[in-house]
């Protein structure tokens, strides 16, 4: 992960300057991961699309600004996450599922630790209320770290702690209603 803040921090720092081409492969490194997390919190490919859009414009505009290039990754996922938000506001649409076959392993600290697809996974978080949903999100599916998501959320790592127990608690009976083994 050091090495990969690195990059992020380098980046940063050359799009700072004004390097067109740096813009371009931040895009290309985080675009997916964005995407991913704008579609898991909106249930929609098709909104995921606009709003990962929006969200890069406020990370192009903004971007001159960040005074800690090496916090990049929980800066975009705030940007994105008020992005969201604002559409939430505006709109709440239904969650769909989506495929996505990647496979992810839930803590095994709750009886979960078998390994599940991400479309299972997607599943459930499509039944789940939108903080813990995002929660999972964050942490699961974006690999942030608890101080990365409590940072995002605005909330302490504990209640990112408290947050991710709650979650996975409620995934598990989603899981298993639908027929999947814990």
């Amino acid at each position: 992960m050091t090495g990969d803040r690195r990059r992020d921090e380098l980046l940063v720092v050359r799009c700072q300057l004004g390097e067109r081409e740096a813009f371009r492969e931040l895009v290309n490194v985080w675009h997916a991961p964005l995407w991913r997390y704008v579609r898991g919190m909106t249930g929609s490919p098709h909104l995921a699309d606009d709003l990962a859009q929006e969200a890069w414009v406020a990370v192009m505009r903004g971007l001159p600004r960040l005074r800690q290039p090496d916090r990049f990754a929980p800066w975009l996922f705030t940007i994105a996450r008020r992005t969201v938000t604002d559409q939430l506001r505006q709109a709440y649409r239904a969650p769909e599922t989506s495929v996505d076959a990647t496979p992810l392993v839930v803590d095994g600290d709750d009886r979960l630790g078998d390994v599940l697809t991400a479309m299972e996974i997607e599943a459930g978080l499509g039944e789940l209320p939108p903080l813990e949903r995002e929660v999972l999100i964050l942490f699961h599916l974006q690999d942030l770290s608890l101080g990365g998501c409590a940072e995002v959320l605005g909330v302490p790592t504990g209640t990112v702690k408290s947050r991710l127990h709650r979650a996975r608690r409620m995934l598990r009976s989603v899981l298993a209603e639908r027929g999947y083994e814990a």
